[in-house]
């Protein structure tokens, strides 16, 4: 399923997108109205959305709502740097150290902004895009084990981990150049974790102004999706509605010769495939 967050005349709702356009939630007497309530709910309640939506047709067509985040305050946005091998390469040109130990930092929660909503350019003079696979959790977990860590998956969405690269390196976390307001672009909407069979297995792309920057599948991660969920459940409790961001490929414009960073005007666009795709405009 295909799980959204949109606004129709001014009401903000949730639903299910078909090929059709979107069920509103509201419109088939469904108990949860958000989709962090959903996600708490646990499997049976997905059971029960699937039974509330046989044979309903779709209340709006997509082109006639506004997506939204699907989740506008998650509890934790963690991100992993040099996740790539190719991305890592073309770090280690720049002076970044390959690292020993996944390398992971937190996006601040007020960066998440809507899949088509404005990237504000703010004071940074280095601004990045990066493309990136983001996993949604979708129970509390702790110690995850190779056995079970894809049970605490919920689905998945497009993130773009928008970069201030000046400002990045203000700090050894990341965390200033990671969290600028608006910088945290994600969607278009969830995807299920049963719709899509291998998630290491997607090519992801982005655009800047439609020429093609980042191409690579996710099969190329150095740490794959397990092994992030493992390493990071060792430390602290993952829960439901965190979400993952699983490292960016090569391409990033602080890496071209010479950079180039974007510009207020320039429209971003970043997609991966079994999911859809994201497209923000910068401003400044």
């Amino acid at each position: 399923m295909k799980l959204a967050r949109f606004e129709f005349n001014n009401e903000i709702s949730c639903g299910v997108v078909t090929d059709n356009g979107i069920i509103d939630f509201k419109k088939i007497d469904f108990p949860h109205h958000d989709l962090q309530s959903l996600i708490e709910a646990g499997p049976e309640a997905l059971t029960m959305l699937k039974e509330h939506c046989e044979g309903v047709a779709a209340h709006y067509p997509l082109t006639d709502v506004t997506l939204l985040a699907p989740i506008p305050r998650p509890g934790k946005f963690l991100a992993i740097g040099m996740n790539y091998k190719k991305h890592v390469e073309e770090a280690s040109k720049l002076g970044v150290d390959e690292r020993k130990h996944q390398t992971w930092f937190n996006k601040q929660i007020t960066c998440v902004n809507d899949p088509f909503g404005k990237i504000e350019k703010g004071v940074t003079e280095k601004l990045d895009y990066e493309v990136e696979l983001g996993v949604v959790i979708g129970k509390r977990s702790k110690k995850l084990t190779a056995d079970n860590v894809r049970d605490a998956i919920f689905g998945y969405l497009i993130v773009n981990d928008v970069s201030a690269r000046d400002w990045q390196f203000h700090t050894l976390t990341f965390t200033m150049g990671k969290s600028f307001d608006t910088h945290g672009p994600i969607g278009p909407w969830i995807v299920t974790a049963d719709e899509i069979e291998n998630p290491e297995n997607l090519d992801l792309r982005c655009y800047v102004n439609g020429e093609l920057r980042q191409s690579n599948n996710t099969s190329q991660m150095i740490h794959g999706i397990n092994d992030q969920l493992i390493y990071l459940s060792t430390a602290f409790t993952l829960e439901p509605g965190d979400i993952i961001a699983t490292g960016t490929p090569e391409g990033v414009g602080v890496a071209m010769e010479p950079p180039v960073f974007l510009q207020p005007g320039d429209v971003v666009k970043c997609e991966i495939d079994q999911i859809g795709a994201i497209e923000n405009a910068v401003v400044a």
